[in-house]
């Protein structure tokens, strides 16, 4: 019998809690007690629907071409040229074979064929480039392995077609430059 009675708004203001407290009412618990680390802040990332860019998997084989205005990651083989306004990114292990144009190229893996026309080149550490680079720039990782001829820097920002090349055009090989 209790002292007091319960209004139905009351009942109805206090949900029931998910979890009902199962310890017994006089006991102390001692067990510690761990707060979850803090996670750091999250980098900024485009969502990927903005970003617009194809993939072409580490097990997949592809011969054609490509064009278009999204920007295209390479983890697997393509034979054929890419035409892209946007970026072009060649993973380690992939291979390209083909001629490349495109606003950003980063080199991880191989390429075989011309870069004729972007606005910058990285090749990086695990890169490989068989064939001629002209670029606004272009920016080459200690490692990186390179046979052909470099035009950059001379002319317009989308690479040297309308300038011209100083000197011998920056002859490569064996990623020395001669």
């Amino acid at each position: 019998m209790s002292i007091w009675k319960d209004s139905p708004a009351s009942k109805q203001s206090s949900p029931p809690s998910p979890a009902a407290d199962t310890r017994e009412p006089n006991r102390v618990d001692t067990a510690p007690k761990f707060e979850p680390a803090p996670s750091p802040p999250a980098a900024r990332v485009e969502p990927a629907m903005s970003r617009k860019e194809s993939l072409i998997a580490s097990d997949i084989t592809v011969e054609g071409k490509i064009e278009g205005s999204g920007s295209v990651r390479i983890a697997g083989k393509f034979k054929g040229d890419v035409n892209v306004q946007g970026d072009l990114t060649i993973e380690p292990g992939a291979k390209l074979t083909g001629s490349v144009r495109a606003d950003k190229v980063v080199i991880a893996g191989e390429l075989e064929g011309n870069i004729e026309e972007a606005s910058r080149v990285e090749l990086l550490q695990t890169g490989v480039v068989i064939g001629d680079v002209k670029a606004g720039s272009l920016t080459v990782a200690a490692g990186a392995r390179m046979k052909g001829h470099a035009d950059f820097g001379a002319g317009d920002s989308k690479g040297s077609k309308a300038g011209k090349p100083l000197g011998n055009g920056n002859h490569m090989e064996s990623g020395v430059a001669s």
